[in-house]
Order: C-alpha cells, then sequence, then structure tokens
C-alpha cells in the first residue's frame, strides 16, 4: 500500500457526496419497505420567528445571521453535541454476540463531519471489546442509514461474526452482512 492510502478508496470521497449516492441505492434496494421517507431537518425546513435585536455590551459576540441565539439555522454545521450513544449492550442472539447499540437524541439527529468519529470512539469507550475487524463498518452503515431509513429504530446491531465486506456490499446487505439481523429489531 503507498503512503498516504486509506483503507477504504471511497475515504477520500466527501461524505456528503458518499451519503447522497449511497442513500439512492439504498433506497431503491428498500423500496418495498412500508417506512415514510424522513422529512428534511426542521432547521432547513422551518421559517424562524422573529426576534427583535436589542442592542448590548456583547452584542459584537452574536452572529449576525442567527435570529435567535436558541434558534437552529440552516448552516451545516453541527446542531447535535455528544454524547451520542445513550448504553451498549452485549447480548446473544441466534447467530451468535451481537452488540446492540442505542443512541441518543442527539445521536439520532448529529450531521457533523466528525461525529460519526466521535460516536464510535463513545461505542469503544462502553465497549472496548467491540474494536474487532468489520464492527466499525456495520456501525458506520447504521450510522449513514439507520438513523434514516429506521430513525426511532431502538438498537443498532452490530456483530463480530459478520463477514468484512466492501461498503457497497454492505448497502446492499442493509448493514447485515451474511445474513439478517439475528436478534431484536
Amino acid at each position: 500500500m503507498m503512503a498516504g492510502m486509506t483503507a477504504s478508496p471511497l475515504a477520500r470521497v466527501p461524505r456528503a457526496v458518499l451519503a447522497v449516492t449511497v442513500c439512492a441505492c439504498l433506497a431503491a434496494v428498500l423500496a418495498g419497505c412500508s417506512t415514510p421517507a424522513p422529512e428534511p431537518p426542521a432547521a432547513m425546513t422551518a421559517t424562524p420567528t422573529a426576534a427583535p435585536s436589542v442592542p448590548s455590551a456583547t452584542a459584537g459576540s452574536n452572529t449576525a445571521t442567527s435570529p435567535a441565539p436558541s434558534t437552529p439555522t440552516s448552516s451545516p454545521t453541527p446542531t447535535a453535541a455528544p454524547p451520542f450513544i445513550a448504553r451498549v449492550q452485549w447480548v446473544r442472539g441466534s447467530g451468535g454476540r451481537s452488540l446492540h447499540i442505542v443512541p441518543t437524541a442527539s445521536g439520532r439527529s448529529a450531521q457533523g463531519a466528525a461525529d460519526d468519529d466521535e460516536a464510535w470512539s463513545e461505542v469503544l469507550r462502553l465497549a472496548p471489546d467491540a474494536d474487532q475487524p468489520g464492527m466499525r463498518a456495520q456501525f458506520d452503515c447504521h450510522w449513514t442509514f439507520a438513523r434514516l431509513v429506521q430513525p426511532d429504530k431502538a438498537s443498532w446491531n452490530i456483530e463480530p461474526w459478520r463477514p468484512v465486506v466492501s461498503e457497497s456490499q454492505m448497502v446492499d446487505a442493509r448493514c447485515n452482512p451474511g445474513g439478517p439481523e439475528s436478534a431484536e429489531g
């Protein structure tokens, strides 16, 4: 492997481009699902209520584009803050061990460029033995797609017994390469 290259050739593709491309593929795969399409975030569709500007000695510290300090904007900056993972639990399923990952509300809505890395770090702090081949790829697939397809899914389940596959195979398998989920949901 040449110096400076990453393990995945898609790692150099901007996440937004990759997410849109894979979402389109996943949508085609899941066309038979009864889950309604996710609505755009409220920050992108809601018209903020007018808030009067109140001059103060610290007015320079407020951003000029924000109508009110607590109103989210349509900016691509992350609006969710860690923690992204509420808890994890190893369970025994029909196929073997499964790590159930329960995201927080912030984890379900986070959009920041490095939020997935932070969320995976939280998983590893809670379950250090999750650092096994293929587990991060399964987590990334759930982080990218389960939040869109099933935003209220109780847990994201990843298993160390699943085969390590390419990103396209992971999406084709709905984040479960090697067979369907072995445990609940």
